[in-house]
């Protein structure tokens, strides 16, 4: 499959460090330079809002998609040309899945790593096999991953799912990863046997 649109999931607020914001600009102007399309939160606030605007003002196609819940809380970029108002969280993450050829989680909060994890899981499920990337920008994800990687230690990961996460620091570079990725589903019956043979030996 093309990779036409990418769907952006990152934080509200900007963080603390500058590097956030600057990355965020980045990854919008390079989904625009290369003709692709942004789907993200709809937020004209924190790296969301950072991600859009850069993206828009390089020429880029850019859909937000927002929960009437937090159309106010989260000051919705109402500039967009489309900016799509679903009812509840739940729609709003199946329109963005249903939108997207990929997905990049930048670094955020509980919403992020929610949105993020439900693809991967959709995506061990054989649910997509659409890409799934983390930018690690300052480092952000590292504890996450070293968690991740225990977690596999402990048989609770099959390691070809762990293996299903692109990383990069830079954007450019994550998105070739995603635009390469190949990704074969792996049947439930084969990793559920797998992690049997595990606990075996």
């Amino acid at each position: 499959m093309k990779l036409k649109t990418i769907c952006v999931y990152c934080g509200s607020s900007p963080g603390r460090s500058p590097a956030y914001s600057e990355e965020a600009k980045r990854l919008g102007e390079e989904i625009a330079r290369r003709g692709m399309r942004l789907v993200y939160g709809g937020a004209s606030v924190g790296l969301m809002g950072e991600v859009a605007r850069a993206a828009v003002e390089n020429g880029g196609k850019v859909i937000g998609v927002i929960p009437a819940v937090l159309f106010e809380q989260e000051i919705a970029d109402t500039a967009l040309e489309n900016l799509i108002v679903v009812e509840s969280m739940h729609e709003r993450k199946a329109k963005m899945a249903e939108l997207a050829d990929g997905f990049i989680a930048m670094p955020g909060g509980f919403g992020t790593l929610d949105e993020v994890f439900e693809m991967l899981t959709w995506e061990q499920l054989g649910l997509h096999a659409k890409p799934c990337g983390l930018l690690n920008i300052e480092n952000y994800y590292e504890q996450l991953l070293a968690f991740l990687d225990h977690a596999v230690e402990e048989m609770f990961i099959y390691k070809p799912h762990r293996e299903m996460i692109l990383l990069s620091k830079n954007a450019g570079e994550l998105i070739d990863q995603m635009a390469a990725y190949d990704w074969k589903p792996i049947k439930k019956s084969e990793w559920v046997r797998a992690m049997k043979k595990y606990h075996r030996a």
